[in-house]
């Protein structure tokens, strides 16, 4: 038997296979049993007709929970950026100070420099000055009383 001659479109109902044999589950023989099944069917029926006819509810969320939600979503990127950008404002404040310490360190270098060029310059005039005498000190008195133009 097929399926479209268990099934009949008109009544919208399934039509089970009759047997000859008696007692199988496919043989309907009470018509007491067989009213109880037609009624309990078309109360399923009715009872989900009515269920999916029925006017539905439909739960919009409130305002207030919508405006909260993009507040702290709008709070949180600002938080975020703020730190962000607080952390980029340290990192340079940082390379500046780095900056201005390294200017300050070769400033002090260039400044010893300077001291210890003009301390050799005093000492090599210092030593300029013991060896370009003519005379040693005991003999000093003695050469201011030749006159410049005697040598001998």
């Amino acid at each position: 038997m097929s399926f479209d001659e268990q099934y009949s479109r008109e009544k919208g109902e399934w039509k089970a296979p009759v047997t000859s044999r008696s007692g199988l589950a496919g043989e309907r023989s009470d018509p007491e049993i067989e009213r109880l099944l037609g009624a309990f069917r078309l109360s399923v029926h009715a009872w989900s007709d009515a269920v999916y006819q029925r006017p539905r509810q439909v739960e919009a969320a409130p305002v207030r929970i919508i405006w909260r939600r993009a507040a702290a979503w709008t709070l949180g990127c600002v938080l975020v950026a703020g730190g962000a950008g607080g952390g980029f404002f340290e990192y340079q404040h940082r390379q500046e100070q780095a900056r201005i310490a390294a200017a300050r360190d070769a400033e002090h270098q260039r400044q010893l420099m300077e001291d210890r060029a003009r301390e050799a310059e005093l000492e090599l005039a210092r030593v300029d000055q013991d060896v370009s005498r003519e005379v040693p000190d005991a003999m000093e008195p003695l050469a201011q009383l030749m006159t410049p133009g005697e040598s001998h």
